[in-house]
């Protein structure tokens, strides 16, 4: 659906507080955009929304937050008091905040947007019990072709089966970029039309950029084309530098290496050794690295020093080249039966 139709499914009584939340800001900024339109329907913007942080402000003055959400709407029915940046909020003043909504203006619908750093759990707590979370994030896997689906299905076009999955590939991580280019699709071919591939790719632009698991996911299942593919849009779309490439690179086989004869016999024993949160990535590694073994994960650490040196000037070729050689070589060092 679209970033307006996600701010109606919140529901259609107006409440006290909202907070957007998630990892890419535009989905952010999107989704708080949409939901203030809601809020103010056919009102005077200028007489319902007052606007608190965001870029250029160095310091939040809580007291006057709170004075606008306790101030009754004029010649309006409701009032929308926005906070961006909600990220920068201390522990002091989400206090004052939390405390405001234990008793909320009914007539006001405080909107804490995301960015600056982490809301305080306080606050968000508060937020989720009074009103409303918001969570544009997309997450990974499933949860991400399950995202876009679902914000296909609710889109102004709709995109045949190809054409999906051509912009599922090209957008990558960069899903931000979906509703601006869904809604200049419906401009070109009218609402509610069907996209083909062909008359998809006119719009397309430049590809999106790619996760670093998606590098190392085809290295590790010895996937050369693919691998050589990715490398290139970490590169170009992704503006990354040679040497950002080796560092996720080095990491992931230096995870290997402390595996390899560490003991650890599961998932979780593995996070604990690598200092991770998550025992998934924990998981794949300790899979990798016995799949590997010994032999082979030090001919890769000999392989990543060797490309480190000529990335730093011990040989004329470009940082493109000599990644792209590293990628092979460590790839076919992966691939079966070897």
């Amino acid at each position: 659906m679209s970033a307006a139709k996600a701010a109606a499914a919140i529901g259609t009584a107006a409440r006290p507080v909202y907070l957007v939340k998630g990892s890419d800001p535009s989905l952010v900024a999107q989704a708080a955009h949409a939901l203030i339109d809601r809020l103010v329907g056919t009102g005077d913007p200028s007489l319902v929304v007052e606007e608190f942080g965001g870029p250029g402000v160095d310091q939040l003055d809580v007291g006057a937050l709170i004075d606008a959400c306790t101030t009754p709407p004029f010649l309006v029915e409701r009032r929308v008091v926005v906070l961006r940046d909600a990220g920068h909020v201390v522990a002091s003043e989400a206090k004052r905040l939390v405390e405001y909504l234990k008793d909320p203006l009914a007539t006001t619908s405080l909107i804490l947007v995301g960015g600056g750093g982490t809301v305080p759990a306080t606050l968000s707590k508060a937020a989720g019990a009074v009103g409303e979370v918001v969570d544009t994030t997309v997450g990974v896997g499933r949860a991400r072709t399950q995202w876009l689906a679902d914000h296909l299905k609710g889109g102004p076009v709709r995109l045949d089966a190809p054409a999906a999955s051509l912009l599922s590939d090209h957008l990558g991580e960069d899903m931000g970029r979906l509703e601006g280019l869904l809604d200049t699709l419906a401009s070109a071919y009218g609402p509610g039309a069907t996209i083909s591939v062909d008359e998809l790719e006119p719009f397309l632009g430049a590809a999106g950029t790619l996760a670093p698991w998606d590098l190392t996911d085809s290295i590790d299942e010895g996937r050369t084309a693919k691998a050589l593919a990715v490398l290139h849009r970490m590169l170009a779309a992704g503006e990354s530098h040679p040497l950002v490439v080796m560092s996720i690179l080095h990491r992931h086989y230096r995870q290997m290496l402390r595996l390899d004869g560490s003991g650890a016999n599961s998932a979780e024993e593995a996070a604990q050794l690598l200092g991770l949160r998550s025992v998934f990535p924990a998981k794949k590694a300790l899979a990798q690295s016995r799949r590997l073994g010994a032999p082979r994960i030090g001919r890769a650490i000999q392989l990543l020093a060797a490309a480190d040196l000529d990335l730093r000037g011990l040989t004329d070729l470009s940082g493109e080249t000599v990644l792209e050689v590293l990628v092979a070589r460590l790839s076919r060092l992966a691939g079966p039966g070897r």
